[in-house]
């Protein structure tokens, strides 16, 4: 059976319910199998099944994710998969990089790769049971010219298994790819499988591999009591290897399937949901046709609320979501904020901090939270007020410059001895007894790094120019490569960096960049700093698109609606040498979807935001809204300025769709 449930239809409570009616009839909990996507959403499943079934009966409940079941099963048949006295090993992804790293360096190829974009074409091939000889020959099958990271990838792939089969590990792709190995070797452990788990329940079965189906038609193939849950319009995770065409074809996987359709949404108003409906109308996929009614009346309007840069877009953001706590209506837990990048985060984060509204990071560090980040901001602090001691310890050895442990607590106990603080104590580390010579060297290079900072900022030099020189002087970026798991890691920790200081930049801009106005600035975001609990329950959630899926919200505001940015600009150019050729990125109608799951996330209030100008690489850059803004129609949205005069809905679009079209190399 497959049950088509839509956004807000209740699909946990399908899932646990049925679970419930099977123990019900009779069916043993022993012989039921429940598989989901996460350890979170498994124990959710077990404890509301325990609530109506009793927790004893309950005990013997299967419930789980895909690679804790597959784990169950190689665990159990460990002699029959060949390894040593029957035990193995499970890397995680810093075991399998250092093995990939080695297999590089024994290919010797004299350049560097990342190991991230290597590991994960290895995953791609695993999933599809692409074996390490056949690995050019299927890429070849799709039509596709290899890149040179699919070539080293032929190279390294067989030597990856190898090397993994010596140590006797596994990685978590192998969890279920060597299950399905086994079954299809061991008809008879398969079957011994079958007769245990009698009743098969999946959820979220649009996330699916290749793998996962494959696991799935072994159990359920001899019984068929095969139940999955899922809904195609939210398959948003092609980039992780999900295969939407799973849930579409499941009638094929599994003949003579019924199919229910889940048609009422509880959770959104029905303006709210007639937006969202709206966005799919347009979509040219192939999708199970639905048509998903709110069982709630109209709520507020959906408001499209156009900015003249990002700097205003999230300060509008931040306004909004202050007003609305601050009218008592709603708690900060009660709002989210979504966009498509990681990149637009830093932005929102800093409006949100200027009017102190807690927030919290869903699935990440906050970025005032990342190393980089306190590091760089810690020097800077440094440089206004030597007395900073936390901050001075922060940053006193990074990069590292011989002055460990040992060596701050001489520079400490001299400035204890002595009655003064211990950057005054840097500053005369010559003098201090016993220390030595490297630590002094490194003494020495710190306060000229401080020193230039000062020297700059008493030149009335811009703050963004300041801190790209204290970067320079850190020589941070080659600390961060060399530091770094992977080039992937190095840039998103360098993108930081250059997201500190393009909020420099805009505070330049508006001539706050200088020495006061900026001190003031460092203090501000150090209130923030020390949120302790209070952020981690009552705050505002600030999250990517893919991270909001599953949540509801009574306040949803989403940022970046613009071409570039949603559809993403990857879906739309060549694809890097660094993407797997099997593995494309993701396309428009997966963009589609992801903004329909955004969208389904609002409950009661809904803004769709976007930019006329945003900052792309240091430089202005006009933007275009969305194509999917421009195919709303136009009565179910109020446009209007970010200060709330209204704008004329039908000049913008038609400008937009024209645009638009042209961009696309149609005339209109």
């Amino acid at each position: 059976m497959l049950v088509l449930a839509g956004a807000g239809s209740g699909k946990t409570r399908v899932v646990t319910t049925r679970i419930a009616r099977l123990m019900d009839r009779g069916v043993s909990a022993r012989n039921i199998l429940a598989m989901t996507f996460t350890n979170k959403a498994a124990a959710e499943m077990h404890e509301r099944v325990a609530k109506l079934v009793g927790h004893k009966a309950a005990k013997d409940l299967t419930i789980g994710t895909f690679h804790r079941f597959g784990l169950t099963v190689l665990r159990a048949e460990a002699r029959a998969l060949g390894f040593r006295g029957a035990k193995f090993v499970i890397f995680d992804q810093a075991d399998c990089y250092g093995v990939i790293r080695e297999a590089l360096r024994n290919v010797k190829t004299g350049r560097s790769y990342d190991v991230g974009a290597i590991l994960n074409r290895i995953s791609t091939a695993k999933n599809a049971f692409i074996e390490p000889d056949a690995y050019e020959r299927g890429i070849a099958k799709n039509g596709i010219e290899p890149s040179e990271y699919d070539a080293i990838t032929a190279i390294v792939y067989p030597q990856y298994v190898t090397m993994m089969r010596g140590f006797q590990a596994l990685d978590f792709d192998d969890l279920i790819c060597e299950v399905v190995r086994l079954w299809r070797a061991r008809p008879e452990i398969l079957e011994k499988y079958r007769m245990r788990f009698r009743y098969v329940i999946v959820d979220e079965y649009q996330d699916t591999n290749q793998a996962q189906l494959e696991l799935l038609r072994l159990i359920g193939g001899g019984h068929k009591n095969v139940c999955v849950v899922g809904d195609d319009d939210q398959s948003i995770y092609a980039w992780r290897g999900a295969d939407v065409r799973n849930i579409l074809d499941f009638e094929r996987h599994f003949e003579g399937a019924k199919v229910v359709k889940l048609m009422e949404n509880y959770r959104s108003s029905a303006n709210v949901l007639r937006v969202a409906s709206s966005v799919l109308k347009s979509s040219t996929a192939r999708r199970h046709e639905k048509t998903i009614i709110s069982t709630r009346p109209d709520s507020e309007p959906v408001e499209h609320v156009v900015c003249s840069d990002g700097e205003t877009e999230a300060k509008f953001i931040a306004r909004t979501i202050d007003d609305a706590i601050r009218s008592g209506g709603l708690r900060p837990s009660d709002v989210a904020v979504l966009y498509r990048s990681n990149l637009q985060g830093p932005e929102i984060e800093a409006a949100l901090k200027e009017r102190q509204v807690p927030y919290t990071m869903l699935g990440g560090v906050q970025f005032f939270e990342r190393k980089e980040v306190k590091d760089l901001l810690a020097y800077l602090r440094v440089s206004f007020d030597p007395m900073d001691e936390i901050s001075l310890r922060r940053i006193i050895n990074y990069p590292a410059r011989s002055i460990g442990e040992v060596a701050l607590e001489k520079l400490s106990s001299y400035a204890t001895a002595k009655g003064t603080s211990l950057y005054t104590a840097v500053t005369r580390a010559h003098a201090v007894e016993g220390l030595a010579p490297a630590a002094v060297a490194g003494a020495r290079d710190l306060c000229t790094i401080i020193d230039a900072v000062r020297g700059r900022f008493s030149k009335n030099e811009p703050s963004a120019a300041v801190a790209r020189a204290l970067c320079e002087d850190m020589k941070l970026k080659e600390d961060l490569q060399a530091a770094s798991a992977s080039n992937a890691a190095a840039t998103r920790r360098l993108n930081n960096i250059e997201g500190i200081i393009r909020l420099f930049e805009r505070r330049d801009e508006r001539g706050l960049g200088g020495r006061d106005s900026f001190e003031e600035f460092l203090r501000l975001l150090a209130l923030r700093e020390d949120g302790g609990d209070k952020e981690k329950g009552d705050a505002v959630t600030l999250t990517t698109m893919h991270g909001a899926k599953g949540l509801e919200f009574p306040l949803v505001l989403i940022a970046g609606i613009e071409e570039g940015l949603l559809p993403h600009a990857r879906t739309q150019t060549e694809r890097a040498t660094d993407v797997p050729a099997s593995e494309h990125a993701s396309s428009v109608d997966e963009e589609r979807r992801l903004f329909y799951v955004s969208v389904t996330r609002a409950k009661d209030k809904l803004y769709l935001c976007r930019a006329e100008r945003r900052v792309v690489r240091g430089k202005p850059v006009q933007r275009v809204p969305s194509r999917f803004l421009v195919e709303i129609p136009h009565d179910l949205l109020v446009m209007r300025e970010e200060k709330g005069q209204p704008i004329e809905v039908t000049q913008t679009v038609k400008g937009a769709a024209n645009l638009l079209a042209a961009l696309s190399g149609l005339s209109k």
